[in-house]
């Protein structure tokens, strides 16, 4: 039997996030003695429907948008799939989109575009993308596998100036562009106005908020429709008796993440970057994936990779020393294979088999980073003594392997 580990240190924020306490707190009464449908005729169920109303208004005031462009779903896929109801058409979407954006994208017609090393996509690639026959452009504010954080705004305008296109020569297909800001909320703005987004998806249980609750937004003159049918709530959009705790607690989380998002985003900045700088320095030969410059990466995320070693087995040796970190997206880490992420930046399967995904947290302290790096130092060791592996012979591996990397990554159809 392994002995209990010294500390333990959840560094896995990406995947999953606790419930804050003062979320708890508002959630609690209408798990309870608040439990009315808002559907019903009496004055009880009336006050339900205020709370979810309230709970719209407040959730449209922290994207800066009105509560009757809000539709409350089962969660970010939800709301993604629910995006891309909105267009007959053909999408784009880019290669490090989330598995629920590629797999709406996957069964219409589609051009994927690719990205960068670091993960960005070119503005540029888009404008080449926008056929006629194109309807919605899907592009994540920020991916939660390397932290990558696009340039939306310059989408917009790409979108913008096509749309202007079609108006002048009559061409009657409209164009819209959704963004998925489910990893992004909480450390970037989420303003729809600044982002030019026409819709916009988010997620409470990324903010500290319960899982299988999410958002999707449309701007005025997007139309909706709904994939789940029956008694016509939330606007016609979504049958099902509503989840007013959901939606009071959700409204709540993004509240507090949005308050908290300078300070915090800066505290995790800083955890992140003494973490990295004492894992580059003890293994220089690592591969750090994702932009170097903080204003294109998310705060708190760091995405290690150690050429040759497998990811899965350092996961375990931390977990028997009270480490939690990833090997990548929840997704793709469940089904024990290579990241298409990895693979859209052009990274070896001999380097990405390596991959750590450490994603800090409200909670984290800088006592936990400490010793996190710690414990992970030195299970990097002790893999590489059990693979007779040298320090001078990982630097030659790779350098060999960064030789052929492309530095605009791999165009990728969808994995």
């Amino acid at each position: 039997m392994d002995e209990p580990s010294a500390m333990e240190a959840y560094l896995d924020y990406g995947a999953a996030t606790p419930m804050d306490p003062r979320v708890v707190d508002a959630m609690r009464p209408y798990l309870s003695e608040r439990f009315w449908n808002p559907s019903a005729p009496y004055a009880r169920a009336r006050e339900a429907k205020h709370a979810l109303e309230e709970a719209h208004v407040r959730l449209a005031r922290v994207i800066g948008a009105r509560a009757d462009g809000i539709t409350l779903t089962a969660g970010a896929t939800e709301a993604n799939n629910l995006a891309f109801a909105v267009t007959d058409g053909a999408v784009v979407v880019d290669a490090i989109e989330h598995e629920s954006v590629l797999a709406c994208a996957g069964v219409r017609p589609h051009v994927v575009v690719g990205v960068d090393a670091c993960g960005r996509v070119d503005p540029t690639a888009v404008a080449v993308a926008l056929t006629p026959e194109v309807g919605l452009v899907s592009i994540g504010l920020a991916n939660g596998e390397i932290g990558t954080v696009q340039p939306v705004r310059e989408i917009a305008r790409v979108v913008a100036r096509e749309r202007r296109r079609r108006l002048e020569v009559s061409e009657r297909r409209p164009l819209w562009l959704h963004v998925d800001a489910s990893q992004a909320a909480g450390y970037l703005s989420v303003n729809v106005s600044s982002l030019g987004a026409d819709l916009l998806t988010l997620s409470a249980a990324k903010v500290y908020g319960p899982k299988q609750v999410g958002l999707l937004w449309a701007a005025d003159g997007v139309e909706l429709r709904p994939l789940v049918l029956g008694g016509g709530q939330e606007g016609g959009l979504r049958s099902g008796t509503e989840n007013v705790a959901g939606a009071v607690a959700f409204a709540c989380a993004l509240e507090l993440a949005e308050k908290m998002r300078g300070q915090e985003s800066r505290r995790l900045c800083d955890l992140r970057d003494r973490m990295q700088g004492r894992l580059c320095a003890a293994f220089p030969w690592a591969w750090v994936s994702g932009p170097r410059t903080g204003r294109w990466r998310l705060p708190g995320l760091l995405h290690l990779s150690f050429p040759l070693l497998d990811a899965r087995r350092l996961v375990i040796l931390l977990e028997r020393r009270g480490v939690s970190v990833g090997t990548g997206s929840a997704c793709a880490a469940s089904k024990m294979r290579v990241s298409h992420v990895l693979r859209a930046i052009g990274m070896p399967d001999e380097v990405a088999a390596g991959s750590l995904r450490v994603t800090l947290g409200r909670p984290t302290t800088a006592e936990e980073v400490a010793y996190a790096t710690e414990a992970i130092e030195a299970v990097v060791r002790e893999e590489m003594e059990r693979l007779c592996l040298s320090d001078k012979h990982m630097v030659e591996v790779s350098a060999q392997l960064r030789a052929h990397v492309p530095s605009k990554g791999r165009q990728a159809g969808l994995p």
